[in-house]
């Protein structure tokens, strides 16, 4: 089976851009490149990859565009652009053409934004409209202090195409639960919205046994149906807490349980028809079964 990886990154540090790295885990203060992941992608069978930013500039999204040459697994590219800047039309319309293709979505990084009700604001609308009006994705980054910005954000553009990341970064090494689950909920009432089963295992604080991301992954399942779950493996951020196999293998497991028979849907066709993305899939053979 084709198995696409809906949330991957490469970054090179001397680049100056990533900010967010000064406060990181040191073991992911270093460039992490296509030569560094091609071996782990093919052991473990996966044949496609989105990549998403990972820096809060227009330059990283050029930069990746110049990885995904190099790198014929990506088949897409979540970006960045200043949502806030007057001619943002022209600054996505720019990154479109040269993307020359790859441009899928855009990911402004709203969680290290210190107005939590940022992605609310009315400034932005101009953006989200044209994100909109130009067939793109948006990725929502975000964390529990956000989540209620972004139920008002989907309000206003009910027909945007939505995808939250890393399931919104529920407080699982705390263990809460009754919160985050009453923002899905609510999420989980916009049609257009995806989740991406991806980022779980490094929300872990220790000694959390991984065993613990299980009632969050039933509760994703129960919300969105395997129809609207993708699998990503967010590498290399994954690395803090399991190798690229092993999250794979989990996630594998854990849909088998909660959605059996559906890994072709959330293990690519999800993320296929989500992002648009140009590649050919394995039409299922339903000969012989019931309506």
């Amino acid at each position: 089976m084709i198995i696409v990886d809906a949330h991957q990154h490469y970054w090179q540090p001397s680049r100056g851009d990533y900010g967010w790295l000064a406060h990181a885990p040191a073991v992911l203060n270093k460039a992490f490149l296509p030569a560094d992941f091609h071996a782990q992608r093919e052991a473990a069978g996966v044949k496609f990859s989105v990549l998403v930013q990972a820096a809060p500039t227009e330059e990283e999204t050029r930069y990746l565009f110049e990885l995904a040459h190099i790198d014929p697994a990506v088949v897409g590219v979540v970006g960045w652009v200043d949502m806030e800047a007057d001619d943002v039309g022209a600054r996505i319309d720019a990154l479109i053409r040269d993307g020359g293709g790859l441009l899928c979505g855009l990911r402004p990084m709203a969680q290290d934004i210190a107005d939590p009700d940022w992605l609310a604001r009315p400034s932005l609308d101009r953006a989200f409209d044209c994100i909109q009006d130009c067939g793109l994705a948006f990725d929502a980054l975000v964390g529990m202090p956000q989540l209620p910005a972004l139920c008002r954000r989907l309000r206003r553009n009910p027909r945007l195409s939505v995808v939250l990341d890393h399931a919104g970064k529920p407080a699982i090494a705390d263990g809460r639960f009754d919160q985050w689950t009453s923002w899905i909920d609510e999420l989980a009432q916009h049609p257009p919205l995806h989740c991406k089963l991806s980022g779980l295992l490094t929300l872990l604080g220790e000694p959390v046994h991984e065993d613990a991301i299980e009632p969050y992954v039933a509760d994703l399942f129960a919300h969105f149906g395997a129809e609207r779950l993708m699998w990503g493996s967010d590498w290399p951020v994954l690395t803090t807490h399991a190798d690229f196999s092993h999250w794979l293998h989990v996630a594998w497991m854990l849909t088998e349980r909660y959605a059996p028979g559906s890994q072709a849907d959330v293990f690519a066709a999800n993320a296929a028809r989500f992002y648009a993305l140009d590649i050919d899939l394995p039409v299922p053979d339903f000969a012989g079964v019931s309506p």
